[in-house]
């Protein structure tokens, strides 16, 4: 396995001199935030990319289990910009990147074929965050001003890392806003349970869960028909575990479209905005599982189908499917889909969202 070597006194071998540099006039730096267990979870303020997460297998092996670059020039360069970052102020996709609010039509940066993707080229993945740590917390902040990225509004956001002593990975999301605005913010990790290395294992013999009945189809350019589908008799159902690769090769129109699993799941939710099981993760041959809960209505599924085989932190290298996303969010392109949850915030009004990543081990 790649990244399991101690410098400067932390298991993720980063070195916090290649992550300091100035940036567009604000300072980038390292921080691990590390747990009684010895866990750690490596992050720059660099779009608040997670560099690493380092947890045990079933033999209390450490290992980096999420897809990082090891200093803040890789991270700014990346292949895939969006590598286990934040996303804002618009996770997932806006169709043609328009959409009305109070009666004004907004236009977006395309940077997604015909469409906006993850908030623009320059969205919170690409900007530096106020920084601050309190022990296993660290805490992000971001003023996202009037007009960027073609958004309206001027968005305060706080974002919080923390690592439990359960092995927790717990984001919490706070905005508010002085314009009517859209937001649906989320975490895009590119999880490899493996353990990274080069060239990283596919997911393909992931076993995983996710509690959804039903998930947004799409068309040929990623955006949401509008319908809300069955996944019973797809090879999009989860509801009883089965591996990643088992289905994913199907001639289904839906999976040929994404060239894999790219697509939102509408999660079983007895109250909206109760955090709850959303979906789990085992890699069998580590043992390692990964639990996701969160308070989103949706998540979104990506077995990194695009993914080159480019190089990442200590020469670890990412092929197409070596890692899966779960991106706890709003559904796809809601402003332009009425009958969608709303992702629309006011002011006066509070966006909170927490999603939880946990780390276990099955022997």
């Amino acid at each position: 396995m790649i990244n399991t070597s101690t410098s400067d006194e932390n298991l993720c071998g980063l070195k916090r001199a290649d992550f300091q540099k100035t940036v567009n006039g604000k300072q980038t730096d390292l921080f691990i935030l590390k747990n009684e267990n010895g866990a750690e979870i490596a992050v720059t303020n660099y779009g608040g990319a997670v560099l690493a997460i380092m947890v045990p297998d079933k033999n209390g092996k450490y290992a980096n289990v999420i897809q990082g670059h090891d200093s803040i020039d890789h991270v700014i360069n990346s292949h895939e910009p969006f590598l286990s970052t934040l996303i804002g102020r618009y996770g997932n996709r806006i169709a043609g990147g328009k959409f009305i609010l109070e009666g004004k039509e907004y236009s977006l940066t395309i940077n997604n074929g015909p469409n906006s993707l993850h908030g623009g080229p320059t969205g919170f993945h690409a900007r530096v965050w106020d920084a601050e740590q309190n022990g296993q917390s660290l805490k992000l902040h971001y003023l996202s001003e009037d007009g960027e990225e073609g958004f309206p509004g001027n968005l305060d956001v706080t974002v919080i890392y923390t690592l439990t002593n359960q092995n927790e990975f717990i984001i919490t999301y706070h905005a508010t806003t002085d314009k009517t605005t859209l937001v649906n913010l989320t975490h895009h990790g590119f999880f490899s349970l493996s353990g990274i290395a080069n060239p990283t294992a596919t997911v393909e013999n992931n076993i995983v869960t996710i509690n959804a009945d039903f998930y947004t189809p799409m068309d040929n350019v990623s955006i949401p028909t509008g319908e809300i589908a069955k996944v019973e008799g797809t090879p999009m159902d989860f509801r009883t575990p089965h591996t990643v690769g088992s289905r994913i090769n199907d001639k289904f129109e839906q999976l040929e479209f994404g060239a894999g699993y790219d697509h939102c799941y509408v999660l079983n939710k007895r109250e909206q905005g109760t955090l709850s099981f959303a979906a789990k993760c085992v890699e069998p041959e580590s043992g390692r599982t990964m639990e996701v809960y969160t308070t989103e209505p949706g998540v979104q599924v990506y077995t990194a189908n695009w993914h080159n085989g480019f190089e990442g932190a200590h020469g670890a290298t990412f092929p197409a499917r070596s890692a899966i996303c779960f991106e706890a969010q709003h559904f796809p392109d809601t402003p332009n889909k009425g009958h969608f949850l709303s992702c629309v915030l006011r002011p006066g009004e509070a966006y909170h969202q927490v999603t939880t990543y946990k780390f276990g081990v099955e022997k």
